[in-house]
């Protein structure tokens, strides 16, 4: 089985790569954000890869990182409906710590924003993997708590009125939930809503 690739892109097509591993080309299909990442067509790469094996075929996906390949592996391996294509299409649209903040606030619409994901996949991907996201959310750890605690509606009624008055203004529930989660920081555990929503918007406007 192969885990990793390490050499020199050969060509970049739309929903695949080829990599150049000692005169050996190896076709990898990658997540739109992945091809994007790429610097072009001979520069070196390293891929995180996961190997599929078949009867009538052997293909490869590849990943810029090892977290990637854990979430393209957990969306197939626990949620009904998920195969290889979808999840492609998940990990396309959201980086692995944006999943993780939707799967955490029970966001569906921002899984469904991924093409070819309805409404019904979605909502089974934000509850059969919520109990997952915390150990993958990268980048996001330490909000994803706090995000929780918000999507299951447990957050203390401060920190909830200050998301949602930052909501209100436009700004997503994601990005308010990191500016409150930066105002409690600073401000402590006991704050107020005023508060929590005066500071989150200082953090918004740096």
């Amino acid at each position: 089985m192969i885990g990793k690739l390490k050499g020199i892109i050969d060509e970049i097509a739309e929903d695949h790569c080829i990599v150049d591993v000692g005169g050996v080309g190896y076709v990898a299909y990658c997540p739109a954000r992945t091809l994007a990442a790429l610097e072009g067509e001979g520069t070196a790469v390293t891929l995180f890869i996961e190997t599929y094996v078949r009867e009538d075929m052997i293909r490869l996906y590849g990943f810029r990182s090892a977290l990637e390949r854990e979430w393209f592996r957990l969306l197939q391996n626990n949620v009904q409906g998920v195969g290889a294509k979808v999840a492609l299409s998940v990990l396309s649209t959201l980086s692995a710590s944006e999943l993780a903040n939707a799967i955490a606030l029970k966001d569906a619409a921002t899984v469904a924003r991924a093409p070819g994901v309805g409404k019904k996949v979605a909502e089974r991907i934000v509850s059969e993997l919520k109990s997952k996201a915390p150990a993958y959310a990268g980048e996001a750890s330490d909000t994803i708590g706090l995000k929780q605690e918000l999507g299951e509606g447990v957050a203390p009624s401060a920190v909830a009125d200050a998301v949602s008055a930052l909501a209100n203004l436009g700004y997503s529930r994601d990005v308010a939930a990191n500016a409150v989660a930066a105002a409690l920081k600073e401000a402590g555990e006991s704050a107020e809503a005023g508060t929590l929503i005066r500071l989150g918007l200082k953090e918004l406007a740096r």
